[in-house]
């Protein structure tokens, strides 16, 4: 019990370490073309639990119904537990700020137009999932550091429709939606 303690501290130590590094680094954008059609959303489920919410982003943005990609985090989840939403955990997390979750391994396995960064606690597993993944745009809620997204909403958590809403509006001010 004491070695699983101190092997978990040491991993969460290591994937700080590697979170570190990577934000030093400047960042590559995938190259895709301008709009938007395809969409990745990081959300914490234990703040926001509404996931049906999520999808209406694809009538508010004007999406295919397949264009939009959903992964969930919860602190603590059990694995038998049938959800909504694929969810990973801090137990899912590695070495080296490696995540080893199936779910989140597809998620990091597809290119995004755009990323929503709906989370807004200092999280380490969430940010590492958010900085591996391939996106043009980045957008999310304020929370402790601006570094993981392009664009930042102060908006309450638990109002997504306030989110989408002033997201389309800047997301037609940069010419990414018609």
């Amino acid at each position: 019990m004491f070695f699983k303690g101190l092997k978990d501290k040491f991993k969460h130590k290591s994937g700080l370490k590697y979170l570190r590094q990577e934000l030093r680094q400047p960042r590559t954008a995938p190259s895709r073309k301008r709009g938007i059609h395809a969409v990745g959303i990081l959300a914490d489920l234990d703040a926001f639990s509404d996931t049906e919410a999520f999808f209406g982003i694809i009538d508010t943005l004007g999406l295919r119904p397949n264009a939009v990609k959903v992964l969930g985090y919860k602190k603590f989840y059990d694995k038998n537990s049938p959800y909504a939403t694929p969810v990973f955990s801090d137990k899912d997390l590695g070495w080296k700020g490696e995540v080893e979750n199936s779910y989140v391994l597809e998620f990091l396995g597809r290119e995004y137009d755009l990323l929503i960064n709906y989370f807004q606690e200092d999280n380490l597993p969430m940010q590492l999932v958010s900085l591996k993944t391939q996106a043009r745009i980045r957008a999310g809620l304020g929370g402790p550091d601006p570094a993981f997204n392009d664009l930042i909403f102060e908006c309450p958590m638990s109002d997504f429709r306030l989110f989408t809403s002033e997201l389309k509006k800047y997301l037609r001010v940069l010419n990414e939606l018609p």
